[in-house]
Protein backbone atom coordinates (compact mmCIF):
# COMPACT_ATOMS: atom_id res chain seq x y z
CA UNK A 1 0.00 0.00 0.00
CA UNK A 2 1.02 3.54 -0.48
CA UNK A 3 2.68 5.70 2.30
CA UNK A 4 0.76 9.05 0.97
CA UNK A 5 -2.05 9.78 3.30
CA UNK A 6 -4.62 12.62 4.02
CA UNK A 7 -5.59 13.51 7.38
CA UNK A 8 -9.37 14.92 7.86
CA UNK A 9 -9.30 17.88 10.17
CA UNK A 10 -6.32 20.12 11.87
CA UNK A 11 -7.67 20.05 15.57
CA UNK A 12 -5.19 18.05 18.11
CA UNK A 13 -6.31 14.38 17.16
CA UNK A 14 -5.36 15.35 13.41
CA UNK A 15 -2.33 17.48 14.27
CA UNK A 16 -0.94 14.29 16.37
CA UNK A 17 -1.14 11.72 13.89
CA UNK A 18 0.05 13.76 11.34
CA UNK A 19 2.80 14.14 12.75
CA UNK A 20 3.40 10.51 14.40
CA UNK A 21 2.91 9.20 10.27
CA UNK A 22 5.26 11.54 9.20
CA UNK A 23 7.92 10.01 11.69
CA UNK A 24 7.46 6.76 10.36
CA UNK A 25 8.03 7.95 6.91
CA UNK A 26 4.20 8.76 5.60
CA UNK A 27 3.53 11.51 2.90
CA UNK A 28 0.91 13.49 4.97
CA UNK A 29 -1.41 16.00 3.40
CA UNK A 30 -3.81 17.69 6.00
CA UNK A 31 -7.25 19.31 4.92
CA UNK A 32 -9.26 21.43 7.28
CA UNK A 33 -12.86 23.09 6.46
CA UNK A 34 -12.25 26.11 8.39
CA UNK A 35 -9.34 28.64 8.29
CA UNK A 36 -7.68 27.71 11.40
CA UNK A 37 -5.97 25.00 13.35
CA UNK A 38 -6.90 23.27 16.54
CA UNK A 39 -10.50 22.38 16.36
CA UNK A 40 -12.47 22.67 19.77
CA UNK A 41 -8.61 23.98 21.58
CA UNK A 42 -9.13 28.20 21.24
CA UNK A 43 -7.67 30.46 23.00
CA UNK A 44 -8.56 33.84 22.71
CA UNK A 45 -7.02 37.36 23.39
CA UNK A 46 -8.14 40.53 24.22
CA UNK A 47 -5.60 42.27 22.43
CA UNK A 48 -2.93 41.74 19.77
CA UNK A 49 0.47 42.42 21.53
CA UNK A 50 1.80 39.64 23.67
CA UNK A 51 1.13 38.61 25.91
CA UNK A 52 -1.99 39.35 26.42
CA UNK A 53 -4.96 39.10 28.70
CA UNK A 54 -6.71 35.54 27.16
CA UNK A 55 -9.47 32.80 28.03
CA UNK A 56 -10.02 29.30 26.88
CA UNK A 57 -12.50 29.62 24.69
CA UNK A 58 -11.95 25.73 24.48
CA UNK A 59 -10.55 22.68 26.41
CA UNK A 60 -8.81 24.87 29.86
CA UNK A 61 -7.68 22.20 31.58
CA UNK A 62 -5.85 18.51 31.96
CA UNK A 63 -5.73 16.20 34.68
CA UNK A 64 -2.07 15.26 35.45
CA UNK A 65 -3.39 11.56 35.05
CA UNK A 66 -3.77 12.07 31.29
CA UNK A 67 -0.44 10.54 30.49
CA UNK A 68 -0.66 11.06 26.75
CA UNK A 69 -1.34 14.72 26.90
CA UNK A 70 1.60 15.02 29.48
CA UNK A 71 3.83 13.31 26.93
CA UNK A 72 2.93 15.65 24.33
CA UNK A 73 3.86 18.90 26.82
CA UNK A 74 6.95 16.99 26.87
CA UNK A 75 7.38 16.83 23.13
CA UNK A 76 6.72 20.47 22.56
CA UNK A 77 9.06 21.47 24.96
CA UNK A 78 6.58 22.95 27.23
CA UNK A 79 6.96 21.11 30.51
CA UNK A 80 7.96 24.97 31.93
CA UNK A 81 4.84 26.66 31.24
CA UNK A 82 2.80 24.24 33.09
CA UNK A 83 0.52 25.88 36.18
CA UNK A 84 -1.78 24.64 38.43
CA UNK A 85 -5.55 24.81 37.33
CA UNK A 86 -7.95 25.81 40.19
CA UNK A 87 -11.54 24.80 39.40
CA UNK A 88 -15.08 24.33 41.23
CA UNK A 89 -15.13 23.85 44.96
CA UNK A 90 -11.35 24.58 45.11
CA UNK A 91 -12.22 28.10 46.49
CA UNK A 92 -13.57 28.09 49.62
CA UNK A 93 -14.29 32.39 49.14
CA UNK A 94 -16.21 31.50 45.89
CA UNK A 95 -20.05 31.24 45.76
CA UNK A 96 -22.35 28.54 45.00
CA UNK A 97 -25.38 28.94 44.55
CA UNK A 98 -28.33 27.75 46.74
CA UNK A 99 -32.41 27.76 47.56
CA UNK A 100 -30.66 30.24 50.32
CA UNK A 101 -29.20 32.66 47.88
CA UNK A 102 -25.31 32.79 47.31
CA UNK A 103 -23.13 31.08 50.25
CA UNK A 104 -19.53 31.26 50.11
CA UNK A 105 -18.23 27.32 49.37
CA UNK A 106 -16.60 27.10 52.81
CA UNK A 107 -20.00 27.62 54.28
CA UNK A 108 -22.51 25.75 52.21
CA UNK A 109 -22.70 22.53 53.83
CA UNK A 110 -25.45 22.92 56.25
CA UNK A 111 -27.54 24.35 53.18
CA UNK A 112 -26.58 21.74 51.21
CA UNK A 113 -27.49 19.49 53.33
CA UNK A 114 -31.23 20.78 54.08
CA UNK A 115 -31.47 20.76 50.50
CA UNK A 116 -30.93 17.49 49.92
CA UNK A 117 -33.11 16.03 52.53
CA UNK A 118 -35.70 17.14 50.87
CA UNK A 119 -37.65 14.97 48.47
CA UNK A 120 -35.26 11.58 50.19
CA UNK A 121 -36.82 9.39 52.78
CA UNK A 122 -33.58 10.89 55.04
CA UNK A 123 -34.49 8.84 58.07
CA UNK A 124 -33.71 5.92 56.18
CA UNK A 125 -29.87 6.97 55.51
CA UNK A 126 -27.39 8.25 58.38
CA UNK A 127 -25.85 11.86 58.09
CA UNK A 128 -22.60 11.28 56.96
CA UNK A 129 -24.60 9.42 54.15
CA UNK A 130 -26.56 11.90 54.01
CA UNK A 131 -23.69 14.67 54.14
CA UNK A 132 -22.13 12.49 51.23
CA UNK A 133 -25.04 12.64 48.89
CA UNK A 134 -25.37 16.54 49.81
CA UNK A 135 -21.98 17.59 48.04
CA UNK A 136 -22.57 14.80 45.26
CA UNK A 137 -25.38 16.53 44.13
CA UNK A 138 -23.79 19.88 44.59
CA UNK A 139 -21.13 18.72 42.24
CA UNK A 140 -24.03 17.59 39.65
CA UNK A 141 -25.99 20.75 40.11
CA UNK A 142 -22.63 22.75 38.65
CA UNK A 143 -21.42 20.22 36.01
CA UNK A 144 -24.13 18.18 34.58
CA UNK A 145 -26.78 19.25 32.24
CA UNK A 146 -30.44 19.47 33.53
CA UNK A 147 -31.70 16.01 32.23
CA UNK A 148 -28.87 14.43 33.78
CA UNK A 149 -29.48 16.27 37.40
CA UNK A 150 -32.71 15.07 37.02
CA UNK A 151 -32.10 11.33 36.19
CA UNK A 152 -29.37 11.04 39.08
CA UNK A 153 -31.87 12.74 41.62
CA UNK A 154 -34.98 10.84 40.71
CA UNK A 155 -33.45 7.16 39.59
CA UNK A 156 -29.55 6.91 40.62
CA UNK A 157 -30.10 8.69 43.80
CA UNK A 158 -31.38 5.72 46.97
CA UNK A 159 -29.36 3.52 44.70
CA UNK A 160 -26.25 5.00 45.28
CA UNK A 161 -27.27 5.99 49.22
CA UNK A 162 -28.21 2.14 49.45
CA UNK A 163 -24.64 1.57 48.80
CA UNK A 164 -22.97 4.34 50.60
CA UNK A 165 -25.07 3.43 53.99
CA UNK A 166 -22.95 0.18 54.78
CA UNK A 167 -19.60 1.57 53.94
CA UNK A 168 -17.53 4.02 56.61
CA UNK A 169 -17.34 7.33 55.67
CA UNK A 170 -15.61 9.50 58.35
CA UNK A 171 -12.05 8.68 56.84
CA UNK A 172 -13.43 10.93 53.96
CA UNK A 173 -14.58 13.73 55.98
CA UNK A 174 -12.73 16.87 56.34
CA UNK A 175 -12.52 20.52 57.06
CA UNK A 176 -13.34 22.91 60.20
CA UNK A 177 -16.91 21.12 60.40
CA UNK A 178 -15.85 18.08 59.49
CA UNK A 179 -18.93 18.81 57.12
CA UNK A 180 -17.04 18.59 53.59
CA UNK A 181 -16.24 14.87 51.98
CA UNK A 182 -12.97 14.06 49.80
CA UNK A 183 -15.04 12.56 46.89
CA UNK A 184 -11.97 11.54 45.19
CA UNK A 185 -10.35 9.87 48.24
CA UNK A 186 -13.44 8.23 48.07
CA UNK A 187 -13.88 6.67 44.75
CA UNK A 188 -10.22 5.83 45.25
CA UNK A 189 -11.01 3.12 48.09
CA UNK A 190 -14.17 2.25 47.01
CA UNK A 191 -13.95 2.01 43.40
CA UNK A 192 -17.01 -0.77 43.05
CA UNK A 193 -19.59 2.09 44.04
CA UNK A 194 -18.68 2.92 40.01
CA UNK A 195 -20.70 0.12 39.47
CA UNK A 196 -23.80 0.97 40.74
CA UNK A 197 -26.76 0.73 38.34
CA UNK A 198 -25.37 -1.39 35.96
CA UNK A 199 -22.07 1.00 35.80
CA UNK A 200 -24.22 3.97 34.46
CA UNK A 201 -22.48 6.30 37.09
CA UNK A 202 -19.01 5.27 35.77
CA UNK A 203 -18.96 8.42 33.24
CA UNK A 204 -20.46 10.94 35.74
CA UNK A 205 -18.28 10.13 38.35
CA UNK A 206 -15.19 10.41 36.03
CA UNK A 207 -16.07 13.60 35.11
CA UNK A 208 -17.06 14.87 38.14
CA UNK A 209 -13.73 13.94 39.51
CA UNK A 210 -11.96 15.40 37.07
CA UNK A 211 -13.82 18.73 36.88
CA UNK A 212 -13.31 18.84 40.53
CA UNK A 213 -10.15 17.36 41.23
CA UNK A 214 -7.42 19.03 42.98
CA UNK A 215 -5.09 17.99 40.57
CA UNK A 216 -5.52 19.68 37.31
CA UNK A 217 -2.93 21.88 35.27
CA UNK A 218 -3.22 24.28 32.51
CA UNK A 219 -0.53 26.40 30.14
CA UNK A 220 0.48 29.31 30.79
CA UNK A 221 0.62 31.63 27.69
CA UNK A 222 -2.51 29.63 26.60
CA UNK A 223 -3.44 25.88 25.55
CA UNK A 224 -3.08 26.56 21.72
CA UNK A 225 0.49 26.65 22.19
CA UNK A 226 -0.19 22.36 22.13
CA UNK A 227 -1.48 23.59 18.60
CA UNK A 228 1.41 26.02 17.79
CA UNK A 229 3.89 23.40 18.31
CA UNK A 230 2.22 20.57 16.28
CA UNK A 231 1.93 22.61 13.46
CA UNK A 232 5.52 24.11 13.66
CA UNK A 233 6.72 20.45 13.65
CA UNK A 234 4.46 19.26 10.52
CA UNK A 235 6.35 19.23 7.18
CA UNK A 236 3.67 18.49 4.98
CA UNK A 237 1.05 21.02 3.62
CA UNK A 238 -2.02 21.71 6.26
CA UNK A 239 -4.69 23.31 3.54
CA UNK A 240 -7.25 25.35 5.61
CA UNK A 241 -10.66 26.21 3.91
CA UNK A 242 -11.14 22.25 2.03
CA UNK A 243 -14.57 21.55 3.47
CA UNK A 244 -14.95 17.96 2.89
CA UNK A 245 -18.79 16.82 1.67
CA UNK A 246 -18.58 13.31 0.85
CA UNK A 247 -16.34 10.08 1.35
CA UNK A 248 -16.80 7.24 -0.64
CA UNK A 249 -14.83 3.91 0.96
CA UNK A 250 -13.82 1.60 -2.94
CA UNK A 251 -11.76 -1.16 -2.60
CA UNK A 252 -8.39 0.28 -3.27
CA UNK A 253 -8.57 3.99 -2.34
CA UNK A 254 -11.22 6.79 -0.81
CA UNK A 255 -13.35 9.39 -3.04
CA UNK A 256 -13.40 12.70 -1.07
CA UNK A 257 -15.90 14.80 -2.13
CA UNK A 258 -14.24 18.88 -1.26
CA UNK A 259 -16.34 22.00 -1.29
CA UNK A 260 -13.63 24.79 -1.97
CA UNK A 261 -14.91 27.83 -2.52
CA UNK A 262 -17.92 27.74 -5.00
CA UNK A 263 -17.78 24.47 -6.25
CA UNK A 264 -17.28 20.81 -5.48
CA UNK A 265 -14.14 18.83 -6.37
CA UNK A 266 -13.63 14.90 -6.64
CA UNK A 267 -9.93 13.74 -5.51
CA UNK A 268 -8.89 10.21 -4.87
CA UNK A 269 -6.87 9.43 -2.29
CA UNK A 270 -4.50 6.30 -1.65
CA UNK A 271 -5.89 6.31 2.13
CA UNK A 272 -7.60 8.95 4.46
CA UNK A 273 -7.51 9.07 8.43
CA UNK A 274 -11.03 11.06 9.39
CA UNK A 275 -10.42 13.56 12.70
CA UNK A 276 -14.01 15.09 11.63
CA UNK A 277 -16.50 15.34 14.59
CA UNK A 278 -19.74 12.45 13.55
CA UNK A 279 -21.87 15.26 14.34
CA UNK A 280 -20.22 16.41 11.40
CA UNK A 281 -19.98 13.24 9.23
CA UNK A 282 -23.43 12.22 9.24
CA UNK A 283 -24.24 15.62 7.07
CA UNK A 284 -22.02 14.25 4.63
CA UNK A 285 -22.45 12.24 1.28
CA UNK A 286 -21.24 8.23 2.56
CA UNK A 287 -21.06 5.49 0.70
CA UNK A 288 -18.79 2.17 1.41
CA UNK A 289 -19.62 2.27 5.03
CA UNK A 290 -21.41 -0.70 6.29
CA UNK A 291 -24.27 -0.63 8.37
CA UNK A 292 -22.44 -1.35 12.01
CA UNK A 293 -20.45 1.98 10.89
CA UNK A 294 -23.45 4.26 10.14
CA UNK A 295 -25.46 2.85 13.31
CA UNK A 296 -22.97 4.49 15.29
CA UNK A 297 -21.83 7.66 13.31
CA UNK A 298 -25.37 8.38 13.54
CA UNK A 299 -25.83 6.90 17.49
CA UNK A 300 -23.08 8.96 19.07
CA UNK A 301 -24.04 11.95 21.69
CA UNK A 302 -22.92 15.06 21.75
CA UNK A 303 -23.17 17.65 24.46
CA UNK A 304 -23.26 21.72 23.58
CA UNK A 305 -20.75 23.83 25.97
CA UNK A 306 -21.26 27.50 25.64
CA UNK A 307 -18.75 30.22 27.19
CA UNK A 308 -18.75 33.50 27.73
CA UNK A 309 -15.96 35.78 28.86
CA UNK A 310 -15.57 39.36 30.22
CA UNK A 311 -12.27 41.02 29.96
CA UNK A 312 -12.65 43.62 33.49
CA UNK A 313 -10.42 46.57 34.28
CA UNK A 314 -9.56 44.74 37.52
CA UNK A 315 -9.58 41.24 39.08
CA UNK A 316 -12.58 42.69 41.60
CA UNK A 317 -13.36 39.48 42.87
CA UNK A 318 -9.82 39.17 44.72
CA UNK A 319 -11.27 42.03 46.72
CA UNK A 320 -13.99 39.86 47.89
CA UNK A 321 -11.67 37.18 49.06
CA UNK A 322 -11.77 35.03 45.48
CA UNK A 323 -8.41 34.17 44.76
CA UNK A 324 -9.01 31.46 41.79
CA UNK A 325 -11.22 29.02 41.11
CA UNK A 326 -14.94 28.77 40.45
CA UNK A 327 -18.13 29.49 41.45
CA UNK A 328 -21.79 27.80 40.74
CA UNK A 329 -23.22 30.74 39.82
CA UNK A 330 -26.74 28.74 39.20
CA UNK A 331 -29.29 30.21 36.68
CA UNK A 332 -28.68 30.46 32.93
CA UNK A 333 -25.13 30.92 33.50
CA UNK A 334 -24.39 28.06 35.92
CA UNK A 335 -20.07 28.31 36.57
CA UNK A 336 -17.83 31.20 36.67
CA UNK A 337 -14.19 30.61 36.64
CA UNK A 338 -11.33 33.03 38.00
CA UNK A 339 -8.70 32.46 36.01
CA UNK A 340 -5.03 33.37 36.58
CA UNK A 341 -3.80 36.89 35.68
CA UNK A 342 -2.13 36.41 31.86
CA UNK A 343 -0.49 39.34 30.31
CA UNK A 344 1.09 42.31 30.86
CA UNK A 345 0.43 44.27 34.32
CA UNK A 346 -2.49 46.91 34.24
CA UNK A 347 -3.80 45.21 31.17
CA UNK A 348 -6.91 43.61 32.86
CA UNK A 349 -7.97 40.59 34.25
CA UNK A 350 -10.19 38.41 32.12
CA UNK A 351 -13.40 36.46 34.17
CA UNK A 352 -15.17 33.37 32.46
CA UNK A 353 -18.59 34.49 33.04
CA UNK A 354 -20.09 31.56 32.08
CA UNK A 355 -19.63 28.36 31.51
CA UNK A 356 -22.97 26.03 30.19
CA UNK A 357 -23.31 22.62 29.23
CA UNK A 358 -25.85 20.32 27.38
CA UNK A 359 -29.44 22.84 27.41
CA UNK A 360 -28.26 25.09 29.45
CA UNK A 361 -25.49 25.68 27.06
CA UNK A 362 -28.14 25.36 23.68
CA UNK A 363 -29.92 28.30 25.58
CA UNK A 364 -27.07 30.64 25.57
CA UNK A 365 -25.89 29.42 22.64
CA UNK A 366 -28.82 30.23 20.30
CA UNK A 367 -29.32 33.88 21.32
CA UNK A 368 -27.52 36.97 19.39
CA UNK A 369 -24.01 37.21 20.88
CA UNK A 370 -25.36 40.62 22.26
CA UNK A 371 -28.30 39.47 23.94
CA UNK A 372 -26.46 35.99 25.50
CA UNK A 373 -24.25 38.78 26.66
CA UNK A 374 -26.56 40.76 28.41
CA UNK A 375 -28.17 37.86 29.55
CA UNK A 376 -25.07 36.71 31.63
CA UNK A 377 -24.43 40.63 32.79
CA UNK A 378 -27.78 40.73 34.30
CA UNK A 379 -27.51 37.23 35.89
CA UNK A 380 -23.93 37.54 36.85
CA UNK A 381 -24.07 41.05 38.13
CA UNK A 382 -26.15 39.76 41.33
CA UNK A 383 -23.77 37.75 42.35
CA UNK A 384 -20.98 40.24 41.42
CA UNK A 385 -22.62 43.86 41.34
CA UNK A 386 -19.27 45.10 40.65
CA UNK A 387 -19.27 44.18 37.17
CA UNK A 388 -22.20 47.01 37.22
CA UNK A 389 -19.19 50.10 37.64
CA UNK A 390 -18.73 52.27 34.53
CA UNK A 391 -15.96 50.74 32.65
CA UNK A 392 -15.11 47.69 34.39
CA UNK A 393 -16.07 45.38 31.13
CA UNK A 394 -14.01 46.12 28.93
CA UNK A 395 -14.41 43.71 26.40
CA UNK A 396 -16.73 40.03 25.60
CA UNK A 397 -16.01 37.13 23.90
CA UNK A 398 -17.75 33.68 23.62
CA UNK A 399 -18.33 30.75 21.65
CA UNK A 400 -21.16 28.09 21.34
CA UNK A 401 -19.60 24.73 20.39
CA UNK A 402 -23.13 23.12 20.08
CA UNK A 403 -24.19 25.81 17.42
CA UNK A 404 -20.31 25.85 15.98
CA UNK A 405 -20.24 24.97 11.89
CA UNK A 406 -17.53 23.01 12.26
CA UNK A 407 -18.05 21.04 15.41
CA UNK A 408 -21.93 21.18 15.96
CA UNK A 409 -20.95 20.07 19.92
CA UNK A 410 -18.36 20.25 22.48
CA UNK A 411 -16.96 16.48 22.57
CA UNK A 412 -19.32 13.27 22.92
CA UNK A 413 -20.88 12.30 26.23
CA UNK A 414 -21.30 8.93 27.13
CA UNK A 415 -23.06 9.43 30.40
CA UNK A 416 -25.84 7.01 31.17
CA UNK A 417 -23.79 4.28 29.23
CA UNK A 418 -23.32 0.99 30.36
CA UNK A 419 -19.58 0.28 30.89
CA UNK A 420 -19.65 -2.13 28.63
CA UNK A 421 -22.16 -0.27 26.03
CA UNK A 422 -19.54 2.25 26.24
CA UNK A 423 -17.00 0.25 24.85
CA UNK A 424 -18.80 -1.23 22.33
CA UNK A 425 -19.57 2.52 21.20
CA UNK A 426 -15.63 3.68 20.90
CA UNK A 427 -14.64 0.10 19.88
CA UNK A 428 -17.42 0.57 16.34
CA UNK A 429 -16.29 4.57 16.39
CA UNK A 430 -12.88 3.44 15.98
CA UNK A 431 -13.14 0.86 13.32
CA UNK A 432 -11.42 1.53 10.06
CA UNK A 433 -13.40 0.68 6.81
CA UNK A 434 -11.06 -0.63 4.09
CA UNK A 435 -8.47 2.22 3.94
CA UNK A 436 -10.71 4.95 5.46
CA UNK A 437 -9.56 5.11 9.51
CA UNK A 438 -11.28 7.33 12.04
CA UNK A 439 -9.65 9.67 14.83
CA UNK A 440 -10.87 12.30 17.49
CA UNK A 441 -12.41 12.20 21.33
CA UNK A 442 -15.29 10.01 19.84
CA UNK A 443 -12.93 7.23 19.53
CA UNK A 444 -11.66 7.15 22.59
CA UNK A 445 -12.03 6.35 26.28
CA UNK A 446 -12.08 9.30 27.25
CA UNK A 447 -14.29 11.58 25.09
CA UNK A 448 -14.44 14.94 25.54
CA UNK A 449 -10.53 15.35 26.52
CA UNK A 450 -7.63 16.42 24.51
CA UNK A 451 -6.29 13.26 26.15
CA UNK A 452 -9.00 11.15 24.04
CA UNK A 453 -7.97 13.04 20.71
CA UNK A 454 -4.36 11.73 21.34
CA UNK A 455 -5.35 8.35 22.65
CA UNK A 456 -7.72 7.74 19.55
CA UNK A 457 -4.49 9.33 17.12
CA UNK A 458 -2.43 7.19 18.30
CA UNK A 459 -4.64 4.20 17.69
CA UNK A 460 -5.16 4.97 14.29
CA UNK A 461 -1.32 5.65 13.40
CA UNK A 462 -1.29 2.00 14.65
CA UNK A 463 -3.90 1.13 12.44
CA UNK A 464 -2.50 3.02 9.54
CA UNK A 465 0.51 0.73 10.09
CA UNK A 466 -1.20 -2.50 9.96
CA UNK A 467 -2.92 -1.88 6.99
CA UNK A 468 0.31 -0.50 5.46
CA UNK A 469 1.96 -3.72 5.90
CA UNK A 470 -1.08 -6.12 5.76
CA UNK A 471 -3.17 -4.80 3.00
CA UNK A 472 -6.77 -2.59 4.23
CA UNK A 473 -9.34 -3.87 6.30
CA UNK A 474 -12.14 -5.37 4.67
CA UNK A 475 -14.95 -3.06 4.39
CA UNK A 476 -17.34 -4.63 6.94
CA UNK A 477 -14.95 -6.45 8.44
CA UNK A 478 -15.32 -6.73 12.44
Amino acid sequence: MSNRITVLGAGIAGLVAAWELEQLGYSVEVLEGSSRCGGRIYTHRFADAQPAPLVELGAMRIPTNHLHTRAYIDKLGLNDRVRDFRTLFSEDGAYHTTSAGFVRVGEAAQVLVEEFRTGMVAERYGEPTILFGAWLMAMADAIAPPDFRITLQKELGRDLLDELEGLDLAPFRYGRGRDRIDLHAFFAAHPQVRTTWNGRLNHFIDDVLNETSPELIRLEGGMDQLVTGLVERIRGPITYGQEVVGIHVRDNDVLLEIRDGAGVTVRRCDQVLCTVPFSILRRMSLSGFDGDKLDVVHAVKYWSATKVAFHCREAFWEHAGISGGASYSGGRIRQTYYPAAEGVPGGGAVLLASYTMGDDADRLGRMPPAACRSVVLDELSKMHPELRRPGMVMDSASLAWGQHRWSEGAGVTRWGMSVAASEEQRSQAARPQGRLFFAGEHCSSTPAWIDGAIESALEAVGQVRLGTREGAVAVGAR
